[in-house]
């Protein structure tokens, strides 16, 4: 009999890779007779109290006191897995899951996965150190973070993330379009504004190429001035996408581009391999690993270059021009283009649940 899960994780009212992974992993695990307690991090609001979402503090106070209340569920679960990223949404979050389960003398699974683990390990040791300590296992999904860990002192133990490719239909195109597809959140760290400069540069060289961005966040209207400004048509902001949604842009899209300059183990790109988008991209985080030859792709920040990994084309960060360059590559060479899609879907497979499910189950039960 399988211990019962109490999974603390975003639910997808707060549309990013956690949540999603959250409910791809739920879906999975039902799949596999688990029975699984969800707590979100951020319960709805009662519709009372919908108005204080206005206010930044009270919204916070009143999530807080909704989420504490919550963790009494998890009296009757055998094994707590908490989805834990850094900095504050760490002290907000994951801490009093993690109290709660200790109270409640529950084991207890962190699953890390913020790309902002180095920093946040090395500059909030007090405010991180104790509570990880207290934890019986931490789970990463990549070597990357494993690597961050190990720095600190730590053992973790590494599960891929999971993703579920029947969604996203397979396509090789042909002949391959200047048709760009951006699908990472408006926040700053993810570089739209460098996509979005390279698109000009693009727009340029190729007149018929359009642009959507989705996702949405703090930059949007930032991001929408700049597009206005760079003065070229063709580009589209969607907003925020339902998964069901992102598998319909993935399949209308050609390629596939990434800038960002903090980042782990991008659910964005898995789906790109998986639907068949050739993917330019930075080598931040694990997409070093993701997309480079043997994991070790240098790339100069002084240059206006591209390195070709074994699934993608890697660009340095903040580089508008070495993007527009990857890009023109990609629909100047589409034989070069079809070989690294072929290779980056055969990866995409290390990614699904038949391969990460005994993993987890190992660790669920060890202990029990």
């Amino acid at each position: 009999m399988h211990p019962k899960i109490g999974l603390v994780a975003p639910s997808l009212d707060i549309l990013g890779g956690q949540g999603v992974q959250a409910c791809a992993l739920m879906d999975c695990l039902a799949t596999e007779a688990y029975e699984v307690a969800f707590i979100p991090i951020n319960p709805r609001f009662p519709s009372r109290l919908q108005w204080v979402r206005r206010l930044r503090g009270a919204r916070t106070a009143l999530n807080e006191s909704l989420y504490a209340s919550s963790l009494a569920r998890l009296q009757h679960v055998d094994v707590v897995h908490v989805f834990c990223a850094s900095y504050w949404s760490f002290l907000l979050a994951p801490v009093p899951a993690i109290l709660a389960a200790r109270i409640l003398g529950k084991r207890v699974i962190l699953n890390y996965h913020s790309g902002e683990a180095e920093d946040h390990l090395a500059h909030w040791g007090p405010l991180v150190h104790p509570w990880l300590r207290l934890v019986d296992e931490i789970v990463v999904p990549s070597e990357y973070l494993r690597e961050v860990f190990a720095r600190h002192g730590y053992r973790v133990r590494v599960i891929p993330n999971v993703i579920d490719t029947l969604g996203l239909r397979y396509r090789e195109r042909s002949p391959l379009r200047p048709r760009l597809l951006s699908a990472r959140n408006l926040e700053r760290h993810y570089g739209v504004d460098v996509i979005l400069t390279a698109f000009a540069l693009i727009k340029h060289r190729y007149p018929d190429a359009t642009l959507i961005v989705a996702g949405y966040g703090r930059e949007e209207r930032a991001l929408r001035r700049l597009a206005a400004a760079l003065g070229v048509d063709g580009i589209s902001f969607v907003g925020r996408q339902e998964p069901l949604e992102m598998a319909a842009l993935y399949a209308g899209a050609d390629v596939f581009v990434n800038a960002s300059v903090v980042d782990n183990q991008p659910l964005s790109v898995l789906e790109a391999f998986a639907a068949g988008l050739p993917v330019v991209s930075t080598s931040t985080g694990d997409l070093k690993n993701m997309i480079g030859r043997g994991g070790h792709m240098p790339v100069s920040p002084r240059t206006t270059t591209f390195v070709r990994g074994d699934s993608g084309l890697i660009v340095p960060c903040g580089d508008p021009a070495a993007i527009a360059a990857a890009v023109a590559a990609l629909l100047e060479d589409p034989d070069s283009a079809l070989a690294m899609v072929r290779r980056a879907r055969q990866k995409v497979d290390a990614y699904t649940w038949p391969y990460v499910r005994e993993a987890w189950a190992a660790t669920y039960e060890s202990g029990v």
